[in-house]
């Protein structure tokens, strides 16, 4: 059936008036406690209007950008304010109400796709369940609309996509299926959750271009919470800076970039990666990976293609390229998780199994990595002195004190310090929590750690912190990393050499400096022009660049 006509309102849209937000948390050895974790926000949202929430990991962002449902995760309660959503408090509504709400008026579009579709199920049996559920329009309407809004968001294979399982698809698709999802049931405003965080800079265009274009023809409203600033200046209408639960400054989009008031914005507008001196190549590589080409499930269809590469000991190879081309299967395949069918990897002198569970406790040992979700590579029911001893345990046989000790150390090393030894993941922000996954890495020795995507779901200033405490680890201990990333300016920010990859394959290789110097390749030009700049309509400007490139080939 037909949605129903909102309300006439002279009043905004959406207006959120002293949202007060509050979380209890229960510390192992002490009295459970209240923690006031959003602090009178107020603001306000007009139909077809884009409004940034922007701050670092744990300033609030998600959890105000869920209230306009109602909703808070994870224990957290809506404990002051009003939220008016449609010309209604809708935190008056009883438990149906709102249930109605959400899918209907209200979509969000989550930053983790993998962790927020279910694995049993088909991909078009998930865009289409909210649109049939609310009554919007028919099945048959519904994988009509779902499919042209594959198209639009540059799926590939759009008509047939809907057929798969959500691991049959990379991380930066599934983004854009959710994204798809979100949009099926033609809501009146959308939640945008750090939609383009998992997306390689080619993709995050199409993206970002695809969710202005649906704005602008549907008249929805929009919340994009994001830690680029960049990206949210090419989408939002306004944006509103949050730190520690409150706003620190809210403006028009051209204000808040071109001229910030407030200390913090300033920091954050002015958020530069570091400088990273490019290392020579100097003898025998560390790792050795030679003309490896794999398939998945002994397939046919090799997703890596005669792929060679060296990183030395002491330095950082970044592995760069648009989601689906590569990159973590490369992971995979020298992790003994995917075994080649062709090509060989040598480490450290020696020839590794291509298995994992052939490879013996020294070669686990010197080889660890760390992944870009530190939510789901933790246990959230384990200490941070249990999640970084047992490798201590594991590698070492470090028990009791000696073991306490060690873990001291690493979160000394990582700057953190002892006082967090007795926290739980959920007490831990987004930056803490990665050092955490660093630390655990560290505490077996390695000799080379390999970095999938670990800044991509941090704020600047969090992820700055992340790289220089990498570059200060490298030049204490020596290690090697293989850094996996779609962030062109983090590669400029760590690497002594560089892995250009397409479609399985490495298409530009070799020192930074040359890399990353004309003449480039078609692919690695378009890469470099699709990093986002601190500009007013810079996204559009990309884009027309995009075609006029089309149209020359």
């Amino acid at each position: 059936m037909p949605k129903e006509p909102m309300p006439v309102t002279d009043k905004p849209f959406l207006d959120i008036r002293n949202l007060r937000i509050e979380v209890t948390v229960y510390p192992p050895d002490d009295a459970p406690r209240d923690i006031v974790i959003v602090d009178d926000v107020s603001l306000a949202l007009e139909k077809g209007k884009v409004l940034g929430l922007i701050g670092e990991s744990g300033a609030g962002k998600s959890t105000i950008g869920l209230s306009p449902m109602a909703y808070g995760r994870g224990g957290v309660r809506i404990t002051g304010g009003e939220v008016w959503l449609n010309g209604r408090d809708i935190l008056k509504d009883n438990a149906r109400k709102k249930r109605k709400l959400r899918g209907r008026e209200v979509c969000y579009v989550a930053q983790s796709a993998a962790a927020a579709f279910n694995p049993a199920h088909r991909l078009m049996d998930q865009v289409v369940e909210a649109t049939l559920k609310h009554g919007v329009s028919s099945r048959r309407e519904a994988e009509k609309r779902a499919v042209e809004l594959f198209r639009k968001l540059s799926l590939p294979d759009p008509e047939n996509i809907g057929k798969r399982y959500p691991h049959q698809v990379s991380g930066g698709q599934l983004q854009r299926v959710m994204t798809a999802m979100a949009l099926c049931s033609q809501p009146d405003l959308i939640i945008f959750d750090e939609p383009t965080t998992a997306l390689d800079v080619t993709t995050q265009i199409d993206v970002l271009a695809a969710i202005k274009e649906a704005i602008r023809d549907t008249g929805v409203a929009a919340l994009y919470i994001t830690h680029d600033l960049a990206v949210v200046a090419q989408v939002s209408d306004e944006i509103m800076v949050l730190r520690h639960g409150k706003t620190v400054e809210w403006g028009k989009t051209r204000q808040i970039v071109d001229d910030p008031q407030e200390t913090y914005t300033q920091q954050l507008v002015a958020a530069r990666h570091v400088e990273h001196g490019e290392q020579s190549p100097d003898g025998t590589p560390l790792l050795s990976v030679k003309n490896v080409t794999a398939a998945y499930g002994g397939g046919s269809v090799n997703v890596l293609k005669n792929v060679s590469v060296d990183i030395q000991p002491g330095q950082t190879l970044a592995v760069v390229g648009e989601s689906g081309s590569g990159k973590s299967t490369l992971a995979r395949a020298i992790t003994g998780l995917l075994p080649p069918k062709e090509g060989s990897i040598n480490f450290d002198g020696r020839e590794l199994s291509s298995r994992l569970a052939q490879r013996s406790k020294e070669d686990l040992r010197e080889l660890q990595m760390i992944y870009q979700m530190a939510d789901v590579a933790m246990n959230p029911r384990q200490t941070v002195a249990t999640i970084i001893g047992r490798p201590l345990e594991f590698y070492f046989d470090m028990r009791g004190k000696e073991r306490d000790r060690r873990v001291a150390e690493l979160l000394d090393k990582i700057e953190m310090g002892s006082g967090f030894i007795d926290r739980y993941p959920a007490e831990l922000s987004g930056g803490q929590k990665q050092r955490v996954c660093i630390a655990r890495a560290l505490a077996a020795k390695p000799k080379l750690i390999i970095c999938d995507e670990v800044t991509s779901a941090l704020d600047p200033l969090v992820a700055n912190g992340i790289l220089k405490l990498l570059l200060e680890l490298q030049k204490e201990e020596g290690v090697s990393y293989l850094f996996i990333t779609h962030d062109i300016a983090t590669v400029r920010a760590i690497a002594d050499s560089i892995a250009v990859m397409y479609r399985g394959e490495v298409v530009r290789y070799g020192p930074k400096s040359q890399v990353l110097s004309p003449p480039y390749d078609n692919y690695t030009q378009l890469l470099l022009s699709s990093v986002p700049e601190m500009e007013i309509g810079w996204l559009e400007k990309a884009i027309a660049g995009r075609k006029m490139a089309a149209a020359g080939n």
